[in-house]
């Protein structure tokens, strides 16, 4: 049951907002500075930016040879939440008149996450300057991204945009040649029959990167990469990387976050990423490693849904039956993982049930063990965007 604030309460996010507000104006008179020296630099004749790095659509990708050479760059300001405290919501329900406004009532929200690209390839507003996300059909209006952003903020709440990078059913199917393949040639699928696309094509780095910086500059605080990760069910003996491929699984995707950091931190977006809740825990194979994905970014963001965790996972039997002792297992391995580092630490929690009913209980477990480690707040999931409002309020 989604639940409205009342008109009489006092608004708990006036102050972060009036920081907002202030951070606009800053970047007003940046851009405004930055168009001066551009008009004075070609009155002057001098060429700006070389063609040979560039690209079509702005930087290329970077080196892959040693991704831990660059420096971390940290968008000024201070308008993260000082506790995150939000919901998922995709694009599909997005669409719908006035649903956008319910969420955004519940009570306690501070963060809200909406799907800018999704895990069937979606891209759920049409960015003018991706064309191949129109040629391939996978633009569409769900909404209007400046107009949401303007929404969300107008409700004094975060916004993060969630870019699922690597599974993707469209791109795959329209431009095979970026795809993942079969020993045969064909193209894989996952266990769920899902495309995917070669992580270790700089194309698709380009083309998943072009989509977050639509996205913020249509006014989105953050991108969130989803699916930034090697396949991980399915058959995967099968699999045959197209191209050439010499950098490990192991430093592909830390590479892939620093290109991504290095071309949207410059539009005064943050970025962050979404790993498994057992990444910390032991390699999974997947090249999703936290302690070195987290020199790029500033947040993680652990799924570390009690109901995805194997018989026996942290000496528990059923670690779908002690959700809060889950959370805090697997957060401890983060915290040791992200130690020296400055990425915020905000997990996903579970706000649906498979397997067993959920209840209010096994939210607020999870969020006190959350709390215990002093992660940055928290982030819930139901892939059907009902959630337990309760647990959500102060």
């Amino acid at each position: 049951m989604l639940v409205a604030l009342s008109m009489g309460e006092p608004d708990p996010n006036a102050r972060y907002r009036e920081r907002r507000r202030a951070r606009r104006r800053r970047q007003i008179r940046i851009r405004r500075a930055v168009a001066l020296a551009v008009l004075l630099a070609l009155g002057a004749g001098i060429g700006l930016g070389a063609r040979a790095v560039s690209g079509k659509h702005g930087a290329a990708a970077p080196s892959p040879k040693d991704p831990r050479k660059a420096a971390v760059h940290k968008p000024a300001g201070d308008e993260v939440p000082a506790e995150i405290r939000g919901v998922h919501v995709t694009m599909a329900l997005a669409s719908l008149p006035g649903r956008l406004e319910q969420y955004l009532g519940l009570p306690g929200l501070t963060a809200l996450e909406l799907d800018v690209k999704d895990e069937n390839g979606r891209v759920g507003f049409v960015p003018s300057d991706v064309p191949l996300a129109r040629r391939t059909g996978a633009a569409a209006p769900y909404y209007r991204a400046k107009q949401a952003a303007r929404i969300v903020h107008a409700h004094g709440i975060y916004l993060i945009g969630r870019v699922v990078t690597f599974e993707d059913p469209v791109l795959s199917a329209e431009r095979p040649g970026l795809a993942i393949r079969n020993s045969d040639g064909s193209l894989w699928h996952s266990r769920a029959g899902l495309g995917w696309t070669n992580p270790y094509d700089r194309r698709v780095w380009r083309y998943n990167v072009d989509i977050a910086a639509a996205a913020a500059k249509a006014g989105f605080d953050e991108i969130q990469f989803d699916y930034v990760r090697f396949p991980s069910d399915g058959d995967l003996s099968q699999i045959r990387y197209p191209g050439q491929h010499p950098q490990s699984m192991r430093w592909t995707i830390p590479a892939f976050v620093q290109y991504a950091a290095k071309r949207l931190h410059p539009l005064g977006v943050r970025v962050s990423v979404d790993v498994f809740g057992l990444a910390a825990t032991r390699d999974l194979g997947i090249g999703q490693l936290p302690r070195r994905v987290s020199s790029y970014v500033d947040a993680v963001y652990p799924m570390v849904y009690p109901s995805h965790y194997g018989s026996g996972e942290y000496g528990i039997a059923e670690p779908d039956d002690r959700p809060g002792l889950v959370v805090s297992r697997s957060l401890s391995d983060f915290r040791r993982a992200l130690e020296g580092r400055r990425a915020r630490l905000t997990p996903w929690l579970q706000d649906f049930s498979l397997g067993r009913a959920y209840t209010l209980q096994d939210v607020q477990a999870q969020i006190s063990a959350a709390k215990a480690h002093h992660a940055n707040g928290f982030l819930l999931w139901n892939p059907e965007g009902i959630y337990t409002t309760e647990a959500l309020a102060r």
